[in-house]
């Protein structure tokens, strides 16, 4: 439904922000530009918890569309969404909270040859993708590195949340993961080992034949999706208003809400750190992949 000409107002609309931002910093999210690819699980929750932040600008890429296996924690998950883009339902549900916003759209979802039209002026850029996609995640960390875009990544555990930032002139995606040469399979654990080296997660998987990396399947909440939405949405608020400490590779943070744990993680040497090996060792052995 279209607003009578005159009636939405961005100041009035995010007006309770202010407060935690100034004026001036709330005008400042409004020119900033967020780059996210992929709308499922976490993407679609950052675009409409950064909408109604009020950020501006938005580049956006999926290539998907809506099933009924992503009720349990899709935004843009309903029966009336159903087969629908995933991009066109959610960038409805966006300019549904502020009409005003500038939105970039990507629609064959980002690859090797648009990485760098995706990432064009964007302030930050925050991880939605597929969790079992290492290769496209490797040439999107790796273009926001060569253009100074600082990224961040924040995975869906159980129910908690695991965050990691990387920012210009800081450890780099690859040196702290380890992926090159690596299988798909051995990529996707490194990812999750790297991510949470806490593992808070494994100490209540209920079912571990639920997850199986090679037929790339696992487990997920909407308890922690909507976690990872709002410590994203605050790692872009101190990021683009530069201010508030700012955590970057290697260390992270991992909150379980089911275990009622906050936990600061540092892994300095990245995937070579013999603890982080150990620890892979571990995971491989726990979730069936040696």
């Amino acid at each position: 439904m279209s607003l009578p000409a005159g009636r939405f107002s961005y100041e009035d609309a995010f007006s309770r922000n202010l407060g935690w931002v100034t004026a001036e910093e709330q005008a400042r999210l409004r020119g900033t530009r967020v780059s996210i690819a992929g709308l499922g699980g976490v993407g679609g929750v950052y675009l409409l918890t950064l909408a109604r932040l009020g950020i501006g600008a938005f580049s956006i890429a999926d290539f998907d569309t809506f099933s009924l296996a992503n009720f349990n924690r899709q935004a843009g998950a309903t029966v009336s969404s159903l087969d629908r883009p995933k991009l066109d339902v959610m960038i409805e549900l966006a300019l549904d909270i502020n009409p005003e916003i500038d939105i970039r759209r990507f629609g064959q979802g980002v690859t090797a040859d648009n990485v760098d039209a995706f990432l064009a002026d964007a302030d930050v850029y925050l991880d939605g993708l597929d969790f079992f996609a290492p290769a496209i995640r490797e040439t999107v960390f790796t273009g926001c590195a060569r253009r100074g875009v600082p990224a961040t990544t924040v995975a869906p555990l159980g129910m908690g949340a695991a965050l990691l930032n990387f920012v210009p002139g800081g450890m780099s995606f690859e040196d702290y993961f380890g992926f090159a040469g690596r299988s798909e399979t051995e990529q996707a654990l490194r990812f999750l080992v790297g991510l949470s080296p806490a593992m808070l997660q494994m100490g209540y998987l209920a079912d571990p034949s639920r997850v199986n990396f090679a037929e790339r399947r696992g487990p997920s909440t909407i308890a922690a999706v909507q976690l990872c939405s709002g410590i994203a949405a605050v790692q872009v608020l101190k990021l683009v208003l530069r201010r508030g400490e700012i955590l970057s590779a290697p260390w992270g943070l991992h909150f379980d809400a089911y275990r009622n744990r906050l936990k600061r993680t540092w892994r300095p040497g990245g995937h070579r750190n013999p603890l982080q090996r150990l620890l892979l060792g571990i995971a491989r052995r726990r979730l069936g992949q040696t």
